[in-house]
Parts: structure tokens; sequence; C-alpha cells
């Protein structure tokens, strides 16, 4: 039964490496005890023991197959150093039919478990010692020498549930406790960026506006042909603009969470160790005043991001991005940005979209699809789609549309700012995606299906584009290269500027990312 669990969470030779370190309490097992006090203390010994292996096992496994991941990993460590007590309470409310059958796995395991540490061997109260098969007794000298080799080797020993599970607790207060003083690293950032000597392209007052939203999926869209309603503010702005409103239909995230999302959104798809670039620092180096304005109260992205501009305005202080904070409440700050008297202006504008749970994106009693009487509805169904999954999506539907409202108001505020002769840029797209039943019977983050990774892209500018609309409308864009694309709407140039990622650019050349999942195509 041990080793079933052990495997589980474990492959290759680290079934063998915990096997053994899991191997002494097995021998004391077999064996015989006189004493019944021995044999209780060796009983719930031999149980505890066993069920960390087991429970390390569980746990590792649930994290494999719903996120392909291991704890030890970026997207757990960070996922888990960036939450709180409510917000893991909301994780559970939306996951725990999912890890129902995990949890009856674990009780099961613990009474099997228990039962087999009460029948070790014992001895009777009077008598010889019963006499062991040379065999046996060499069998449990081999295994006895190989668990001390085992515990002898650090790399080996670290894996021990009993001291892997502590020291993964350390790593996320340790992890929290850089995220907590970034202030190095964002002057850096800034010295950086002044080094890479950006200069300005076109003279005049300019007003650049940048949206970043959570969770939201295109496929829920009907901007992009959902036929649920839910973006019919964006729709009527399309309308409106025409060629000067343009929807990036094929629009992905290299990301499946939000921290290595905007990391890669915000540093132009460099990785840390090559010390890249950040877009608030380049923006400031050019002369621009950068706003950072959240719906987020979260540590880690205002540390490491949101710092970095010269006004920080933190709408939501309720910890996690659990809070029922509504993104409508940073609207007037938005507007007082917008409204400030310097020339140069970069808003970014952090939305909390539709990020778990769906129901608190939206006020009270705003769900039009809650009867659920329609297409979609079936169309679920036909797939085999449970009914919480269906549930959810009509709620994920609802949250869309509000933030629709959201939306089209960030657009319409940024359309209406300044004099008409100002020139003014408006980006929007998510962080990553969300899976609510598009390709399995699960709602939430989903680094194993396609949908952890589709997400909306529009760009508006009060100048006509060089591209015709279609040819930008089709091309595919990437989230990750999404800095260049606003340096083009901020009319940046600088020192290793590399127009061939910028989706704006003439010279545009693609280059599809490696993802975790299979992708048939990236025009899709």
């Amino acid at each position: 039964m041990l080793l079933a669990c052990i495997a589980l969470g474990h492959e290759g030779r680290r079934v063998a490496q915990l096997a053994l370190l899991a191997a002494p309490m097995l021998v004391w097992l077999a064996w015989p005890v006189r004493s019944a006090g021995v044999h209780h203390l060796r009983t719930a010994t031999a149980w505890l023991w066993t069920l960390a292996f087991a429970l390390d096992g569980l746990v590792r496994a649930y994290l494999l197959q719903t996120y392909q991941a291991a704890p030890e990993g970026a997207l757990v460590l960070g996922s888990a150093a960036n939450t709180n007590a409510r917000e893991s309470a909301e994780y559970l409310s939306t996951q725990w039919r999912a890890m129902a059958a995990w949890l009856a796995m674990a009780v099961g395991c613990a009474a099997l478990l228990g039962w087999c540490a009460q029948h070790g061997a014992r001895q009777a109260a009077a008598g010889p010692q019963p006499a062991y098969p040379r065999w046996a007794v060499a069998l449990a000298c081999v295994l006895l020498l190989a668990s001390t080799l085992a515990y002898a080797s650090k790399p080996w020993r670290r894996l021990h549930p009993l001291l892997f599970w502590p020291n993964w607790v350390q790593s996320l207060q340790t992890l929290r406790g850089q995220w907590s003083d970034q202030q190095q690293t964002r002057d850096r950032a800034l010295q950086r960026a002044q080094a890479a000597a950006p200069t300005l392209t076109q003279t005049g007052p300019a007003t650049v506006v940048l949206v970043i939203t959570d969770s939201i999926n295109r496929d829920n869209l009907a901007l992009y042909g959902y036929s649920r309603p839910t973006t019919p503010r964006l729709l009527a702005q399309q309308a409106q603009l025409g060629g000067q409103m343009q929807v990036l239909r094929n629009a992905w995230s290299v990301d499946a969470s939000t921290l290595p999302a905007m990391r890669n959104m915000l540093n132009f798809g460099q990785p840390e160790s090559d010390d890249p670039l950040h877009l608030l620092a380049l923006a400031r180096a050019a002369g621009y005043k950068v706003w950072w304005i959240s719906n987020h109260d979260d540590m880690a992205i205002e540390q490491k991001h949101g710092r970095l501009a010269d006004v920080v305005d933190m709408v939501n202080r309720t910890p996690g991005r659990a809070s029922a904070s509504l993104d409508s409440e940073l609207l007037d700050c938005v507007q007082e940005a917008l409204n400030d008297p310097t020339p140069r202006k970069l808003v970014v504008v952090h939305l909390m979209g539709a990020h778990p749970h769906y129901s608190l994106r939206f006020p009270d009693g705003a769900n039009p699809f809650e009867d659920g009487a329609d297409g979609v509805d079936a169309d679920l169904l036909q797939a085999g789609r449970s009914a919480w999954v269906r549930k959810f999506r009509r709620e994920y539907d609802a949250a869309v549309l509000y933030h629709d409202t959201v939306v089209s108001e960030l657009l319409q505020m940024t359309r209406d700012t300044g004099t008409p002769q100002s020139y003014k840029a408006w980006m929007y797209l998510s962080d990553h995606g969300q899976e609510v039943g598009h390709a399995s019977d699960r709602a939430g983050h989903s680094p194993t299906t396609p949908s952890g990774y589709r997400i909306p892209a529009v760009i508006w500018r009060n100048q006509p584009s060089t591209l015709p609309s279609a040819d930008l409308a089709t091309r595919p864009f990437r989230a990750d290269w999404a800095a260049w694309t606003v340096t083009d709407l901020l009319n940046i140039q600088w020192t290793g500027h590399t127009p061939s990622r910028d989706v704006l650019a003439p010279g545009y050349q693609w280059q599809a990312p490696v993802l975790p999942v299979e992708v048939r195509s990236f025009s899709d």
C-alpha cells in the first residue's frame, strides 16, 4: 500500500529512494515484540511514519494530475507563497469536488495503514523468540544497510516527507521575505532602463492606458464569436471605432498563472537571469509619468512591478485575490490619473477580471445566465460536463459580462481624455486564460489544457494603423511579447529595440511558444 502511494506521486528511481527511506519502520514491524506498551508505541509510530509517506505521495499526485507540477516547482511554490487563508478557502470551495476523491483515498490509506501497523509481529508472553529463515534475516539486513546509505545521502534524505515539507514551508517564508522588499531590484531596473537610452519618436502630449486583466478566456467573449452576449459594450465600441479598434483573434499567454505571466509580460519575455528591461522603468526613463492602479492586493506583483510606477493606487486592500472588491471601484482612480496635467502618461490598470471565485466578480443579482436554458448549457451537457461545471460556466460568463462594462468604460475614458488632437492609445489583454468546461470537466486555472492559455487582446489608438485591419486581426500574438507592442504605442525606441516582436510592426516575425500542452494551431 505504501509503495502504491509513493509511486502515485513519484516516478523512476525516486520511488525506490522513498521506499528505502520508509524501510526502517517496516523492518521494525517485522521484529516480534513482547511488551504491550512497546507494541502500542510501535503501532502509533509506524502508522504516523507510513502515513507521512502516503500523504506526500497523494499530494504530489494531485498536483501532477491537476497542474502537471511538483510542490517545489515555481508554479506551486509561487502560488502558495502568494495566497492567504481566505483565498485558500475560496480555492477549496471551487475545487472540493476534484479533491474529494483524493481525500477519500487519503482516509482509506490512513485506515488501511493503521490496520497494518496494528498487526506487527508479536512474541508470546512466555516462550522462545520465533526463528526467522536466514533469507528473511539477510533481506532485513540488506534493507537496513541500503536505508542507512539512503539517509547518509543528503539529496536522498531531503526527499523524506518529515524533512521535505518543513523545508517547503521555510521556502515559502523565504520567498515572501524576498518579495517584501524589492527596492534594490527596482533601483537596478531603473538604472538598466536609463542605460538603454530610450528616445521618443513622436512629440506632443500622449496618454497610453494598459489594461491587464485576470483569468479571461477569449472563447467566452462575444467579441470573439461566443454565443452568449457577454461583451455588448465592447461590440458597440468596435462598431463605432471600426479599424481603429484592433481585436487580435489569435492571442495566447505562455503561462497559466498570474505571477509568471506578469513577469513575462512586463519584462519583454526575458528571463530574470538576463537582467531584462522592465516596461514601467523604460517608460519612466523615456519621460512618461507612470501610474499603477490595481484591484489586486498582491504583495509579489506590487513589489516586483507596481512599485516601479511614479504613482501607486492599490484600490483593494482586502488580502488575497479572493476579495469581493469589484473592478469598477478603481474607475475613479483611473479618471484622476487621466486628468493629471502631466503631458505624457502611462496608466497601467490591473483588474481582477474573472479570477475564481467567479460569483465574487459581479454584483449580486447580475447573472442573466443563471437559469442555464440556452445553447451553451445544452452543448456542455452534451459534452458530458457535470452540473457544477455548468453552474461555474454561467457564473464565469456573468463575470465576463460585468467585466465588459468596466473594460469598455476604461476604453471610453481613454478616448475622452485630453483634446481630440492629442495622441491616445489603449491596450487590453489577460494574463492567462481559464478552463471552465471547455476541454475538461473542471473549472479554474489550467496549465494542462489550451484553455488556460487562450486570452483576449485588443488595441486602440487614435491614429490609423500602417497595416490592413484584416491582416493585423489574424496575426498570432503572445502575451510575453506584449511589452514590445506597448512600447510601440508609447512611441519609444532604445538600444536593443526588437520590432520583430511587435505585433503592430510591419516586420513582425511570429515564433510559436513552447507550451506544456499540445496546441493544434496558434492561428485558431
